[in-house]
Order: structure tokens, then C-alpha cells, then sequence
């Protein structure tokens, strides 16, 4: 037996054919420009499907589709995490779902927000800090990085959009299944090797990060995913190293390449670098004054020795002089430090060039060319010319217009302006958000390619 429809509608005060209680439904809400939300039924909740679904790896791109919209509603995108010290980065966009309720991120462009256009993967490398001056950094690679994402009815203002129509959680890991994680506390050397799931031998890298001191390790960990035996290196305030950069000696990093040249799972005849900001510089002496180096890639490094002496065998490269009256004050009050070095090719300050000449090794530059922290297209070129000039191989210089100087793997969003150590302020360190983006992305891969070609490494 079939039930009346009739004590249905009167439960939710409606009646059959009655003008009156038909007019008692709920209208679409005025509409305002500064806070626009599409009127659905209450009940209607959205599918948020993600692919890879649950977790991958944090440089892998991911499929976003939001299905189960009214056609065309209005929604805005909310992604958040939270690092390892419970800092807060959020960004959104604005969208439009398409004629069947559907958004395709890698169809749909963002309308408005932290970004606009088809940006599938905007939600990680716009993020921004609820608090200024903070940078995205992963300190402990053994766990994930957990985003949320929201979907929310209408465009808000600043991501404020309506009720929550929809929600997804999604693990962005930074050991690939498989890959090893081994501390290395041998002799002096304090590092961590990580080594790719399958047999080896694997080639070698060392990886090495700038000026402000302890291990990170996510750039290793994640290269480790793709074939590469890579040890994050720490130099100082790590350990027992020492806690500042008054002084290095070039033979702790010859121990640290040794130990991986010996390392039964690391496949000769040598080792690549990889170094970024001051951990580029020291790559480059590195492959100037040691043997084993075949390959290195600088990004944003210097073609002088910077901060601290560097003594290796009886010969000291003292540190480029620095002209504290060249600093310039932003709008904001950061320290525009571009112009602070004096130029390693004039006077004393010659004295503390790099001999890359006496280099054995191959050379990738990858450069911003909105880096404020030095002028690494400059350093980039003057080492060219110097290799060029004693009959070296040309490097291969890639410049990214638009990039700062913290060119990171995939996704990590850009650091404008953080406290420098050695500088001890805020300081600006270039680039716009999305073009430094695609900067990252491209130097992964270009990296990647260059490490396999010249370490003769298996394509993973």
C-alpha cells in the first residue's frame, strides 16, 4: 500500500497545490558583490574525489574533482595545513562548477582568490602563513604533511565562503614506499643516506642546504623516490658540529663524500652535489678542491666564499666583504640585501673566488632571476666564463625569470621574506608566486635529468 504524499508535504508545511504554502518556500538570497553565494537546496552536499586518493608523495601532482553540485554554483576552495611547530597555511580560490555540477580542477580555472586560472595544484604552492615571515619547512620526513581541503558554498571574501558543502583529507609523504632512511653519525659526518627500495648500487648525491644550519632532509628524501642514493649533509648547529658559521673547514665535506664513494649501495666512480643559497657555494668548492665529484648542480649559489673562511690544506678563502650601507629598507620594513656583497671580481674581495677552474666536474646553474638574496645570474655566467676560459666544459645555465631565491622541490609555496641568519632581520628574498612555482617544478625535473645523464643513473 502506497502512503498519501499528502502528510509527507504537510510535515515540512507544505500543502498540495496551495499557493500560499508554496509561497512560503525559501528564495535565492540577494546576491552582493563582495560576497556572491549560489542558492541551492539545503540537502545537497558535495563528492570531493581526489587522485592519488588518501596519500602520495609531496612532488607528485594530484587530480582534484568536485562532483555532486547544482550546475554552475558558485564555490570557493579552502586548503590548510599545519607544520611540525603547529603554524597554520591556508590559501582558496573562487570557482565556477560546470554545467552538470561538476569542477574539474585540471579543467576549471579559479575565478579569484589566492590564485586564478587552471592552477590543479594552486591549493599547495599559494599557501600562505597565518603569521608573516614564516617558510614552509619539513623537519621530520618519517610524517606526512596533512592538508585539508574544504569546499564552501559562494565567494566569500579571504576564503569566507558559505556552509561546508564538502571535505577531504589528503597525506602528502615525503619517503616514497620503500625508500630507506639510515642516520650516518661515521667519523665526523653527521648526516642521513637515503636509499631507493630496490637493489643497488644506486649513484650518489650529496645534498646540502643553505646558511641556516641544522639537517633537512625532505629534498633528500624524496630524490631517494627516484632512483638516487642521497645524503642530506649537515655542516652546523646540528649534533656536536658547531653551533655557528664562524669557520669551515672544506675536509669535513671531503670525510662526508668519501664515506658515500665507499658506501656499498652508492656505484661510482663519483658523487653528484646538489646545494641551494650557501649550500650551492660550498658544492662549488667542493667540486673545485676535491676528487670524486662528477656532477653538480647550484641553485642560486655564489661563486665566492660568503659568511665564513673556508680553509682547506693549508689554503683559506676569506669571505666576500659586505658593504652594510648598500642595504635597502621594502615598504614593509625588510632588508633588500641584493646590493650588500661587494663584487668578488675587484680588489681584495678577488681573494675570495672560487677556483672553479680547477674543477673536474660537470656544472647545472639554476637561477632565479628575482633572487634578492645576491646576484646568482651573475655568479652563474662569471663561473662559466672562468671554466670556459681554462678550457672547461660550459656549464648549462638555467634561468627562471620571475623565481626568488628558496627554489624548492614541487609544491612548496614561496618564502617573500623571512629572518636571515647571518644577517639577523627579516630580509626579502624575491620572486612571484606563481612564476617561482613553475620554476620549481621545471628545476625538479631538470635536476633529475642531469643527475641520471652525467651519474649514469636508471630513469625512475
Amino acid at each position: 500500500m502506497i502512503a498519501s504524499s499528502s502528510p509527507l508535504l504537510r510535515a515540512f508545511g507544505l500543502g498540495l497545490w496551495n499557493p500560499r504554502s508554496w509561497a512560503c518556500l525559501p528564495k535565492p538570497p540577494k546576491l552582493r558583490s563582495s560576497s556572491l553565494v549560489s542558492w541551492v537546496p539545503g540537502r545537497m552536499a558535495a563528492t570531493v574525489s581526489l587522485e592519488p586518493a588518501g596519500r602520495c608523495c609531496w612532488d607528485e601532482p594530484m587530480h582534484i574533482v568536485v562532483r555532486d553540485l547544482a550546475p554552475e554554483q558558485l564555490v570557493t576552495l579552502r586548503s590548510s595545513l599545519r607544520d611540525e611547530k603547529g603554524e597554520l597555511f591556508r590559501t582558496h580560490a573562487r570557482y565556477r562548477a560546470d554545467a552538470s555540477g561538476e569542477l574539474d580542477l585540471m579543467r576549471a580555472p579559479a575565478l579569484g582568490g589566492s590564485f586564478v586560472g587552471i592552477e590543479p595544484m594552486g591549493f599547495l604552492w599559494a599557501l600562505e602563513p597565518e603569521k608573516p615571515l614564516l617558510r614552509l619547512v619539513k623537519r621530520d620526513v618519517q610524517t606526512p604533511f596533512v592538508v585539508e581541503l574544504e569546499v564552501l558554498d559562494g565567494h566569500g571574501g579571504e576564503g569566507e565562503g558559505g556552509r561546508l558543502l564538502g571535505r577531504a583529507v589528503h597525506e602528502r609523504h615525503f619517503l616514497a614506499p620503500g625508500v630507506r632512511r639510515e642516520p650516518v653519525r661515521t667519523g665526523r659526518v653527521r648526516a642521513t643516506l637515503f636509499l631507493p627500495p630496490e637493489p643497488g648500487p644506486f649513484p650518489g648525491i650529496v645534498d646540502i642546504f643553505g646558511a641556516g644550519g641544522g639537517l633537512l632532509e625532505y629534498r633528500a628524501s624524496l630524490l631517494a623516490g627516484k632512483g638516487f642514493a642521497v645524503m642530506a649533509l649537515a655542516y652546523y648547529n646540528y649534533d656536536d658540529l658547531p653551533k655557528d658559521l664562524k669557520t669551515l673547514h672544506l675536509e669535513y665535506f671531503e670525510e662526508a663524500v668519501n664515506y658515500l664513494l665507499n658506501h656499498p649501495q652508492v656505484k661510482g666512480p663519483g658523487v653528484g652535489l646538489l646545494g641551494i643559497s650557501k649550500g650551492g657555494e660550498l658544492c662549488l668548492s667542493m667540486a673545485s678542491f676535491l676528487k670524486g665529484i662528477t656532477a653538480a648542480v647550484i641553485i642560486n649559489g655564489s661563486i665566492a666564499n660568503v659568511g665564513a673562511a673556508l680553509h682547506y690544506q693549508g689554503e683559506t678563502l676569506p669571505p666576500l666583504g659586505v658593504n652594510y650601507s648598500r642595504i635597502k629598507k621594502t615598504r614593509d620594513g625588510f632588508a633588500d640585501i641584493l646590493d650588500a656583497l661587494n663584487s668578488p671580481l675587484e680588489g681584495p674581495d678577488q681573494k675570495s673566488l672560487i677556483p672553479v677552474e680547477r674543477s673536474e666536474s660537470t656544472f647545472l646553474f639554476l637561477v632565479g632571476q628575482d633572487d634578492h638574496n645576491w646576484k646568482s645570474e651573475f655568479y652563474a655566467n662569471e663561473a662559466s666564463k672562468r671554466l670556459q676560459a681554462h678550457g672547461k666544459e660550459k656549464p648549462q645555465i638555467i634561468c627562471y625569470p620571475g623565481a626568488g631565491h628558496y627554489i624548492e622541490p614541487p609544491y612548496f609555496p614561496m618564502c617573500p621574506a623571512s629572518l636571515h641568519t647571518l644577517v639577523g632581520s627579516p630580509v626579502i628574498w624575491g620572486g612571484e608566486t606563481r612564476a617561482h612555482a613553475m620554476a620549481q617544478a621545471d628545476a625538479w625535473k631538470q635536476l633529475q635529468i642531469f643527475f641520471h645523464k652525467h651519474l649514469g643513473g636508471k630513469r625512475v
